[in-house]
């Protein structure tokens, strides 16, 4: 249990598992204030609100703060449909921050730029467990806090477009490259409507963009699209079609292969780009010999977590996830290629550093998916640890189907009722090489999701 002083419990970032950690804290009685970056609730999502969610909403509201919502009138959605981003914020996130409990606990514009212990760097040992943490802010100012939850995402940090884990050479600050979903039926029609662009990555972020741009191509002549890949089968991003387990999934897959087939989408395949430049206005991708000319790329190559901000604190991270070393094989997308997990909390989420927790997609560091759900149970066994309720927080629970449910955006058409479940267990033996004991649980994946070349399967 870490004891309360005058300094609060700091959750950082106000998304949907910042939030429902500050929805269990205030459950239970602790003091926290909240964290947010951006200038309003989920300020991430906010960038992508015209994207609908893969999970419905009677997996996308936690259940403390359900209880927080439910005196004040506030209206429940209707359980089987699925959101949109903006409707995950209008309609629970913003009302969420308006309750009681959490109405005055959240600074906006609050960057945090730097975590630490006072008077303690990396390595000095005696008496640091009893330090408080020291948060800086980008302008400057500091707070300190008796504990940190890190619910701040991956969002702000995409993956390199590079084939080999670092910036392509001339990628670093050259324009005419898109954060990954952009609106491009919406605000930004504009930039891409008769132009071509070029979408790089094989998850569903990619797919999702692939799509919005054939309907795009309908409606605008002269609208091109080239899909890049490193990889050089793409079943993974197909799915299975009418024999998939998941119909609206493997719809979405469908669509995406009929583009492709039609030559409407251009499929570069075994492309691992090596350098990036500009010619004639255009921006141009090479590997080798090789090379893509758009008007824009979107770089739809997932995402990785921020671990600078908290290089003074003592975390024990897997060498390949950058996860906690007790998550990553349950995520390992070299193992794995499912997005359920066997159900986890604070004990696999622990590092050395006693009551600092990174919980939510940037607790998966750079696995390929990240399940809504899984992230508020998290949040729940975090929050009951740090109250000193371990009870609590190792009886890990998730109330969904057992396999799992990976939904696709209703957008193309299918419904949350034709979704069957995905994936098995964790292969044991990966397990049992880690000392880790099993057990599965059900997830659901929003649509933002990480893209790995050597993921494959159901929910990758």
């Amino acid at each position: 249990m870490v004891e309360q002083t005058a300094a609060p419990i700091v959750v950082i970032g106000a998304g949907p598992i910042g939030l429902a950690a500050a929805a269990h804290l205030a459950e239970r009685g602790l003091d926290f204030a909240v964290l947010e970056s951006g200038p309003g609730v989920a300020a991430a999502i906010e960038e992508w609100r015209h994207v609908r969610l893969f999970s419905p909403w009677r997996y996308d509201i936690d259940a403390a703060a359900r209880r927080l919502l439910e005196p004040t009138g506030w209206v429940e959605p209707e359980l089987g449909k699925l959101p949109t981003g903006g409707e995950l914020i209008d309609a629970y996130l913003a009302p969420l921050t308006k309750t009681p409990a959490l109405n005055d606990r959240i600074r906006y514009h609050a960057q945090v730029v730097a975590v630490t212990r006072v008077g303690f760097d990396r390595v000095r040992t005696a008496g640091r467990e009893n330090a408080p943490y020291l948060i800086r802010l980008a302008d400057g100012s500091e707070l300190l806090a008796s504990a940190v939850i890190d619910a701040a995402g991956t969002w702000r940090r995409p993956n390199v477009l590079g084939g080999s884990g670092i910036p392509a050479r001339g990628e670093v600050g050259l324009d005419g490259v898109a954060h990954a979903l952009p609106d491009v039926l919406g605000v930004d029609r504009e930039r891409y409507a008769g132009r071509r662009t070029a979408v790089v990555g094989a998850g569903h972020s990619a797919a999702t963009t692939l799509l919005d741009l054939g309907r795009l191509s309908d409606e605008e002549p002269g609208t091109e699209i080239v899909w890049v890949v490193r990889g050089t089968d793409q079943a993974r991003t197909y799915g299975g079609g009418d024999a998939d387990e998941l119909p609206a999934r493997g719809a979405l897959g469908s669509r995406l292969k009929v583009l492709v087939q039609s030559g409407r989408v251009e499929l570069v395949s075994s492309f691992r780009i090596e350098s990036i430049g500009t010619a004639n206005g255009r921006v141009v991708l090479a590997a080798g010999e090789r090379t893509v000319v758009a008007d824009t790329v979107v770089n739809s190559t997932g995402f990785r977590p921020d671990h600078d901000m908290v290089s003074e604190l003592r975390l024990d991270l897997d060498p390949i996830m950058g996860s906690t070393r007790a998550l990553a094989p349950l995520i390992d997308p070299n193992q794995h290629s499912c997005g359920t997990v066997p159900p986890h909390g604070a004990d696999e989420l622990a590092h050395p550093e006693p009551g600092y927790y990174a919980v939510g997609a940037k607790s998966y560091g750079r696995a390929p998916t990240f399940l809504l759900a899984t992230g508020y149970e998290q949040a729940r066994s975090v929050v009951a640890a740090l109250a000193g309720d371990w009870d609590a927080a190792r009886d890990v629970q998730l109330d969904l189907p057992e396999t799992g449910v990976c939904s696709s955006n209703l957008a193309y058409g299918g419904s949350a009722d034709e979704a069957d479940g995905c994936c098995g267990p964790a292969p044991q033996a990966v397990l049992a090489d880690r000392g880790l004991a099993t057990g599965i649980s059900g997830g659901l994946l929003t649509v933002i999701e990480n893209d790995t070349t050597k993921s494959s399967g159901c929910c990758g």
